[in-house]
């Protein structure tokens, strides 16, 4: 099973994740994954 997301961004935040992305080498996918690795993640460890 695949489930889609959409979301809508500014122009501005849109470039800026676009950049973020593209200089770590991640997906979309990778990069929402990443996002929720990191807020799960207590702080200092």
């Amino acid at each position: 099973m695949v489930t889609n997301i959409h979301i809508e961004v500014p122009d501005e935040q849109y470039e800026r994740l676009s950049r973020v992305k593209n200089e770590h080498g991640l997906t979309w996918r990778g990069m929402v994954i990443h996002a929720a690795d990191d807020l799960e993640t207590p702080d200092g460890q």
